[in-house]
């Protein structure tokens, strides 16, 4: 269905969208997480050797959609333009997760195990094509890439070989896009070390290639010192991420990722939506596939639409 709000974004080319299906919950034991890990799986209806994004949701005040079930604008977007989409529900989730459970291990982000769910999730591929026979032998493991929002955001860079002391880096993921991360510790607020110290994150070991997108008015004084720009350090201070995509007039939400019509959406553009659904559809499908224009195609676009975003990339 065309969205009829989006008018210039649409010169962003994708291809046609395909139908899709979704199995919702697939279960893997986790012995020692204190929960099996749920995950929806979103996928093309026809097609092989499907690409898989791994998503991982946020937080916020939401009390359903920071879990599997968020995330729908990006989610019904990749999977319709090709990709098989896998969003676990994290410990931190209030809901189906631990996030109410105060004396829980690891309360109330449980950082490491929002990475480990993911390793998790690429050990046990099987497992899922068997809960999810729609998808059966039709998930490419050779093309892995991962999405993280906020604090998946950070989740996501330690995938990708950022550091908060210890090397966890996955190296069956590819690629990556951080949408609105956490920056540096220097950038946060003494409460914001104070309260969450592991996310003081040293991003000059992420080595994947990756994407970075925020908002110029993404500028949240309770957790930085150093305005929207913060957002963007992963991109500055890694060797790995190679472009920068900053949206005008975007805060965290990024024209509405988290779900449909969210009321805790700050920033909810139909058009700014579109925006961070086609660029970053794009760039990883390029990162995926050697050779391939879409992202070559895509910055070009919005280079003509200065208003919709700028990119900025370290090769040119």
């Amino acid at each position: 269905m065309e969205n009829n709000y989006v008018r210039l974004a649409r010169h962003i080319p994708v291809p046609d969208a395909v139908p899709t299906v979704s199995v919702n919950p697939v279960t893997l034991p986790a012995p020692g997480r204190g929960l099996p890990l749920e995950l929806r799986v979103t996928a093309p209806l026809r097609g092989a050797a499907l690409p898989i994004v791994l998503l991982s949701h946020g937080g916020g005040s939401s009390l359903y959609l920071k879990s599997k079930d968020g995330y729908a604008p990006l989610t019904d977007f990749y999977a319709s333009h090709g990709f098989a989409v896998l969003q676990p529900t994290h410990l931190s989730s209030p809901n189906g997760g631990l996030g109410l459970d105060e004396t829980a291990p690891g309360h109330p982000l449980f950082w490491r195990s929002r990475i480990d769910d993911f390793v998790l999730i690429l050990d046990h591929l099987a497992a899922i094509e068997a809960q999810a026979p729609v998808v059966a032998g039709r998930l490419d493991p050779a093309r892995v890439a991962a999405v993280g929002h906020s604090a998946g955001g950070n989740t996501v860079s330690a995938l990708l070989g950022a550091r908060a002391g210890l090397d966890l880096r996955d190296a069956r993921i590819k690629a990556g896009v951080l949408l609105a991360p956490t920056g540096s510790a220097e950038g946060m607020t003494e409460t914001m070390r104070t309260r969450y110290p592991e996310l003081g994150t040293d991003f000059s070991h992420l080595t994947t290639r990756t994407l970075v997108v925020h908002g110029d008015e993404d500028d949240n004084p309770v957790a930085t010192t150093r305005g929207a720009g913060w957002h963007a350090e992963p991109y500055h201070v890694s060797p790995g991420a190679d472009a920068l995509l900053v949206l005008p007039g975007a805060k965290h939400y990024l024209g509405g990722i988290m779900g449909y019509s969210l009321a805790e959406t700050d920033d909810e553009d139909p058009e700014r939506l579109a925006v961070t659904q086609r660029m970053t559809w794009a760039y990883l499908w390029s990162a995926l596939h050697d050779g391939d224009p879409a992202w070559e195609r895509a910055t070009e676009a919005i280079r003509a639409a200065p208003s919709l975003g700028r990119v900025q990339t370290k090769d040119s």
